[in-house]
């Protein structure tokens, strides 16, 4: 039966260890994190365009970027997720009998507005500036709010709805929540000779004698740091002949470590979550279809 721990998590970073797996499965597990875990990201964006008159003064909608570009940069900005309160446009109990471009809804869509005007320094315009109409939970989060969008002088402006809907980031890449993901054996390090390891240990580095117990090493940044540091004594070196793989790295069968970050949307454990949940849904269907047909 296969165990799942999360070994270390910090802000948007996971690292999570499986025991009784195989490769087959971290190679599933990574897969369906980046292109099938569900997330709300901007799919379309209306600029309105013209010249508008505020304090006695004209404004025109235009910049340094063009709209396309513009867009682009809007798809690309973390949107809060929150699976239990959206559906996909063609899951919505609301939309799903429409046609495609007459879907949206609360049920299904949010809706940021934005409307901003340049200075005579240069205004920059970020992704804090666009705001929900609705909901104020579904605010750009605060860290990503500084993300520039465009920078608009005096007598410029810039005014724009933009729809963020639920999907997958096998049609495009603005829906994937996940990067750097990576999933790797567990390792530990092993002492062959206790006397010839000494040779590692007077190089006075960041391993000692005294992490480990009964001759091994098992925490897994401490291992981490032990790999690099065993290159002091590895090929190449003089202390090569006479260390002899004193302190040697192998591998624990049936486990490893998956590690990833997400990108602000939803947490690392939201992510890996609903990604395991897609992963059981779809072996379901296999299942059921392998019975079917007996």
């Amino acid at each position: 039966m296969v165990k799942v721990k999360v070994i270390s998590e910090v802000d948007n970073n996971i690292k999570i260890l499986f025991t009784g797996a195989d490769r087959s499965l971290l190679s599933a597990i990574r897969r369906t994190l980046m292109v099938d875990t569900p997330k709300m990201a901007i799919d379309t964006v209306r600029f309105e365009l013209g010249l508008v008159e505020q304090d006695g003064e004209i404004w025109e909608s235009t910049g340094p970027i063009p709209d396309e570009t513009i867009a682009q940069r809007l798809a690309m900005v973390p949107i809060v997720t929150r699976h239990d309160d959206f559906y996909f446009q063609n899951e919505c109990p609301t939309c799903k009998d429409l046609v495609e471009n007459q879907r949206g809804c609360p049920q299904c869509s949010v809706i940021y507005a934005c409307k901003a005007f340049g200075t005579k320094e240069g205004k920059m315009i970020v992704a804090g500036d666009m705001k929900p109409m609705g909901d104020d939970s579904l605010s750009i989060i605060d860290e990503f709010k500084e993300i520039p969008i465009t920078k608009l002088f005096k007598g410029q402006m810039i005014e724009f709805f933009a729809t963020a809907i639920m999907g997958r980031g096998r049609d495009h890449a603005k829906w994937s929540p996940v990067c750097g993901v990576a999933f790797t054996t567990r390792k530990i390090g092993v002492i062959k000779n206790k006397s010839k390891s000494k040779i590692l240990w007077d190089l006075d580095l960041e391993i000692t004698a005294k992490d480990f117990k009964d001759g091994k090493l098992e925490d897994f940044d401490k291992v981490a740091t032990l790999e690099r540091e065993l290159h002091h004594v590895g090929e190449g070196t003089e202390e090569m002949r006479e260390f002899k793989d004193a302190i040697v790295i192998e591998e624990v069968p049936e486990e490893f470590i998956l590690s990833f970050e997400t990108d602000g949307s939803m947490t690392p454990r939201v992510a890996f979550s609903k990604a395991t949940q897609e992963l059981a849904a779809r072996f379901d269907v296999i299942s059921q279809d392998i019975v079917s047909s007996l």
